[in-house]
């Protein structure tokens, strides 16, 4: 059975159902353990493969199935990704509303109606299986084209479409990944958390590791993510170098790398065993990002899986070390921002985020990133402002592994004249404004107000004003 967070704006509790004890009917059952037993089955039954390899790593993916990956190796050893079943695998899954999600008359099941609007790669949750439009692989590049199925639902094809392309390079596994939306419904539905992308282990490889400290890059210690206290058995963390992993005692497993980007889920459920691809018990991780997905939107992201080595995984994170300060323009995307209590002008984004702020107690949150607020003391934005209110907030977040750092918050004055104009804040003068940092809030007006709105270009951090 699939074990996804709920994936909510508030992003506070991962849901599950509880693992089966015996694979439900049609899975491949469990291979045995014992040293003279048969290998394990390595790709589901009646998987339609498409394999690249270069001696170093080899990948599959599932044309039966969406073109999810389904195989991964290194060097000619066992395949480490989980295929229980088609819950499972590396896939890409999306969220967006209504909450529940119903079509044609038809409702997902009691334990699915937190999902929402939900397809993902493999198929859903009868046993139906995606399908594969475009397929293409020369022995470089493989891509792959798919029209999803909605997860909680029976037999109903997502209304859009999924695209991977896949490159190999060394033992690294770099895939783009792209959602093309064609939704009937225009409705700009809240930021939802998205797996960016779902990975799924065996159970060789129960424990998740990154580095979520406040000096990233610096060759300090990593941590071990300790296993949910509550029912539901996945975590939430910042890994502040763009990496987590799923390793075995020995410090060999899978790693999970994803640029630009320092949000995590993941755990382990079940028991820690054997490498089986078809068993129960599995690893799991996602790169995670709160993202509005517009009816129409062509939203793209990129990551890597690394096969190996602890000290492989962390150095290639290192090569995509961020070398300049935080910043964000928002000429065509989003650039990663999401609302509470607003909306903006929808897709595609032309030259600026226009932002409705009639509601109460409008916000504006970056994704989760990373900055020393000693390097960084002061905040450049270019925004225009239409309302009577004449004061603006900015607040920030600090690591919470950063003893020096606080949450503090700056007011300051607009010009709110409809046009657009260049502000400098002088962030070092709070101070409450020392440590590492890992988010920031923008409120533009304290309080609704009818017509109400702003124009957002830019936000950036400076070492000089």
């Amino acid at each position: 059975m699939r074990l996804f967070p709920a994936l909510l704006l508030t992003a506070a509790l991962p849901i599950s159902l509880p693992l089966s004890a015996t694979p439900p009917p049609g899975a491949h059952p469990a291979a045995p353990t014992s040293k003279d037993a048969p290998p394990f089955v390595q790709i589901p039954p009646n998987a339609q493969m498409s394999f690249l390899d270069n001696g170093t790593v080899r990948v599959g993916v599932d044309l039966a199935h969406g073109g999810a990956l389904v195989f991964l190796s290194r060097a000619g050893g066992g395949n480490l990704i989980n295929n229980f079943d088609l819950g499972r695998q590396v896939q890409l899954a999306f969220y967006s509303g209504p909450v529940p999600f119903l079509f044609q008359g038809q409702s997902p099941a009691k334990h699915w109606t937190h999902l929402g609007w939900n397809p993902i790669q493999t198929g859903d949750d009868f046993r139906n299986p995606s399908k594969v439009t475009h397929h293409e692989n020369n022995g470089k590049r493989l891509q792959v084209r798919c029209i999803p199925m909605q997860w909680p639902l029976n037999n109903v094809p997502g209304d859009c479409t999924f695209e991977s392309h896949i490159e190999l390079e060394g033992p690294v596994v770099k895939v783009r990944a792209v959602l093309h939306n064609a939704r009937t419904d225009p409705t700009q539905y809240p930021a939802r958390l998205q797996e960016l992308p779902a990975v799924y282990s065996n159970a060789a490889f129960p424990r998740v590791i990154s580095y979520t400290g406040p000096l990233p890059f610096t060759g300090a210690d990593v941590s071990e993510i300790p296993r949910s206290r509550t029912a539901h058995p996945w975590s939430l963390w910042r890994g502040t170098e763009g990496w987590s992993a799923l390793l075995d005692a020995q410090d060999q497993g899978l790693g999970l790398i994803t640029p630009g980007r320092t949000f995590f889920t993941g755990g382990f459920a079940g028991k820690p065993g054997p490498n089986d691809p078809m068993g129960n018990s599995t690893g799991y991780l996602a790169g995670q990002g709160e993202e509005i997905l517009d009816h129409h939107i062509v939203y793209e992201f990129r990551y890597e899986l690394l096969p190996g080595s602890l000290s492989e995984i962390r150095e290639r994170a290192r090569t995509h070390r961020p070398q300049a300060l935080p910043a964000w323009t928002f000429e065509t995307t989003r650039s990663g921002w999401h609302y509470r209590n607003a909306s903006d002008s929808g897709w595609p984004v032309q030259g600026q985020l226009e932002v409705d702020l009639s509601q109460n107690d409008p916000q504006l949150l970056s994704p989760f990133t990373h900055w020393h607020a000693a390097e960084a003391p002061y905040l450049l934005l270019e925004a225009a402002f239409h309302t009577r209110q004449r004061t603006a907030t900015l607040s920030w977040q600090p690591n919470p592994e950063d003893p020096d750092a606080k949450k503090g918050q700056l007011d300051f004055p607009v010009q709110a004249d409809g046009e657009f104009h260049s502000y400098c804040l002088d962030l070092s003068a709070s101070p409450n404004y020392r440590g590492a940092l890992e988010r920031l809030r923008f409120d533009p007006v304290a309080a609704a107000e009818a017509g109400a709105w702003m124009k957002l270009r830019s936000i950036r951090f400076s070492k000089a004003p």
